[in-house]
């Protein structure tokens, strides 16, 4: 087929030219197709991001060359985000590096999933039954769509806390300023910015995934293609609260990492509409 064939007139891209068919996305997810990784190329965007936009290649498109298939979803990306966005993820890119030349991890084994030493035996059992029933079983719901359960070892949470003291310690004697994980906090670090992205990427795709695919569909549970990973501190000479707010995320996944503590209660207060998410909140009337 010829390109002028292939050409519709009526479908153009962000900057006005148009695109042969064969050269856009398609409409519909290709639930069938089975995407490949790219968790070990250096990406502006998440590397999840890409295996999901691979389902929506052309069907000629699908087995062609990791590379070529980068290069383009990396073209359509690039050409329908925001400058200013586009920017800013080169920016962050470049920080991100700076950080993983010079860093050297304390407890390497942390940066590559092993289920076995990370997970507790329940919720690795629920995960393999795969079930909502296995998944309830392990779960208590103090609050409709709020669910707590045991998830990991206390060595990997020991190991998790040690490495972000390392992290800090990196910083402090090197000087270096590092992004708050948000707005919010002003201690902790970005766990993705450190070299655990492939780690947490697995985490949430393998573990986290399934089990937001039963109890949150209607925010495309299964879909999840990025995350946000960081550790927050709190305490004397840090902060020490979090006022109220509505996260940006489909899902959130709270840890307790701390050791002796008191205080670090979570009231939820339900799911907001998008009109009134920074809406001051109100008193309680009976």
């Amino acid at each position: 087929m010829s390109t002028d064939d292939a050409t519709e007139k009526a479908r153009e891209n962000g900057n006005g030219v148009e695109l042969p068919s064969t050269q856009r996305l398609i409409p519909f997810e290709n639930k069938e197709h089975n995407p490949e990784s790219y968790e070990d190329m250096q990406l502006d965007y998440s590397p999840l991001l890409f295996s999901s936009l691979e389902r929506y290649l052309p069907p000629n498109m699908l087995n062609l060359p990791r590379d070529r298939k980068v290069h383009f979803l990396s073209d359509i990306l690039t050409r329908y985000s925001p400058q200013g966005e586009h920017t800013r993820v080169q920016k962050h890119r470049k920080y991100r590096q700076q950080i993983l030349s010079n860093y050297e991890p304390r407890h390497k084994e942390l940066y590559t999933m092993n289920a076995a030493n990370f997970f507790v035996p329940s919720f690795l059992k629920a995960i393999s039954e795969n079930s909502e029933e296995s998944f309830r079983r392990i779960m208590v719901e103090p609050t409709p769509g709020v669910y707590t359960f045991e998830i990991f070892q206390p060595k990997f949470c020991e190991m998790l806390m040690a490495e972000v003291e390392s992290m800090e310690r990196w910083v402090h004697d090197q000087r270096f300023h590092i992004i708050c994980p948000n707005t919010m906090n002003k201690y902790g670090v970005v766990l993705d910015d450190f070299g655990l992205e492939t780690m947490l990427n697995k985490l949430m795709d393998g573990y986290i995934c399934p089990m937001s695919r039963v109890f949150f569909p209607e925010v495309g549970g299964l879909t999840l293609d990025s995350h946000h990973g960081f550790v927050v501190e709190y305490g004397v000479n840090r902060d020490i609260e979090l006022g109220f707010h509505v996260d940006d995320s489909e899902i959130t996944l709270n840890v307790c990492l701390g050791e002796q503590f008191y205080g670090g209660d979570l009231f939820f207060r339900g799911v907001r509409c998008d009109k009134h998410v920074n809406t001051e909140t109100q008193s309680e009337v009976s």
